[in-house]
């Protein structure tokens, strides 16, 4: 008991201390100071993607590149079923058909200007698929089924009245109520 004493008191002394120690320098808290605000420069690199480069040039892959964004493809042979399907903001036009052979890829609905711009209310789309040119067998027409989806917006929408897919033997087309 005789040493709790000492010890209680001199831990009593030191905590009572504590009031000119927080602002003294040995305190940690003190060592940074008050935060401030001040006004930011704006960077000029910040306007330019860093990510991006600023010049362009000519790459190994760059012929492939520009050939990519031709799209060679031709009608399928024809068109099946075509749902148009309500989302948030618009609807996805959901077409379906058979092709010709089994050696089809990359179908698309595609338009002439590829935009879904409708002419007098009618916005047409061509079923169009990629071939291959290897030699191929024609198989059942379950194997042949494709299927292309294209997303059209609320106000695309509003001035299509019809959406009409044709294919090279048919056409399917279903009209707003």
């Amino acid at each position: 008991m005789p040493k709790i004493l000492p010890a209680l008191l001199v831990a009593t002394l030191t905590l009572s201390a504590c009031a000119t120690v927080r602002d003294s320098r040995v305190n940690p808290f003190n060592w940074f100071g008050g935060s401030r605000s001040e006004p930011v420069q704006p960077d000029p690199r910040a306007a330019t993607n860093p990510l991006i480069p600023e010049q362009t040039r000519v790459g190994l892959f760059s012929n492939l590149r520009e050939q990519a964004d031709i799209y060679v493809g031709t009608p399928i042979d024809q068109v099946t079923d075509l749902v148009i399907e309500r989302v948030p903001g618009g609807a996805i036009v959901r077409a379906t058909g058979i092709v010709d052979e089994d050696r089809a890829y990359d179908v698309r609905l595609t338009t002439e200007s590829d935009e879904n711009v409708p002419v007098d209310g009618v916005l047409t789309y061509q079923m169009r698929a990629i071939h291959t040119d290897r030699p191929t067998r024609t198989l059942s027409q379950r194997v042949r089924t494709v299927t292309a989806a294209r997303r059209l917006t609320d106000q695309e929408l509003a001035e299509i009245r019809v959406i009409r897919v044709e294919g090279r033997r048919n056409a399917q087309s279903t009209t707003r109520r």
